[in-house]
C-alpha cells in the first residue's frame, strides 16, 4: 500500500509501511480496494473520515478513484456512518472534482496545509457529505 500511495502521489511525502500498518490496527480503520488502488477510512459512532484514496498513475482518469469513493461510502455506512469527512489538497483538482461531483461540500480551509517542493504550501479543502441511506 505505501508503495502505491507513494506512486499516485508524488508531490508529497508519501505515507510509510508503518504508518500504514498502525493506522490499520485501529478497529476504526477500514481499507477497501479495486484493481488498481485502494481507499483508506475511519468510522468512528455515526461519522467516516476518508483518510486517502490511492490509485495507481496507470488507472487514473478511469472511474477507479469513483470507484474506490462509493466503496469507502457503502463500508462507512456498514459501520453506521451518517456522515462523511475528507480533506483534499486545493491544487488537487482532479479530486476535488470528484468530491464535489459524488456530493460532497467545501466548509472550510486550512491555509497552507500541505507541504510542497520548493517550500510552497497549499491549502487543505475539508469538504463532507450526508451518506444516502442504502
Amino acid at each position: 500500500m505505501a508503495a502505491l500511495y507513494a506512486l499516485a502521489f508524488e508531490s508529497t511525502r508519501a505515507w510509510r509501511t508503518d504508518e500504514i500498518e498502525t493506522l490499520l490496527s485501529s478497529p476504526y480503520v477500514f481499507s477497501v480496494f479495486s484493481n488498481s488502488g485502494f481507499a483508506l477510512g475511519r468510522s468512528v459512532v455515526d461519522e467516516a473520515e476518508l483518510l486517502a484514496i490511492a490509485v495507481h498513475p496507470s488507472g487514473q482518469r478511469c472511474g477507479q478513484g469513483r470507484f474506490l469513493l462509493t466503496a469507502f461510502e457503502d463500508e462507512s455506512h456498514t459501520r453506521g456512518a451518517i456522515r462523511a469527512y475528507l480533506e483534499v489538497a486545493m491544487d488537487n483538482i482532479p479530486a476535488r472534482r470528484l468530491y464535489e461531483s459524488a456530493g460532497y461540500t467545501l466548509t472550510s480551509q486550512r491555509p497552507a496545509y500541505y507541504a510542497r517542493a520548493g517550500g510552497k504550501s497549499v491549502a487543505a479543502g475539508l469538504m463532507n457529505k450526508l451518506l444516502p441511506s442504502r
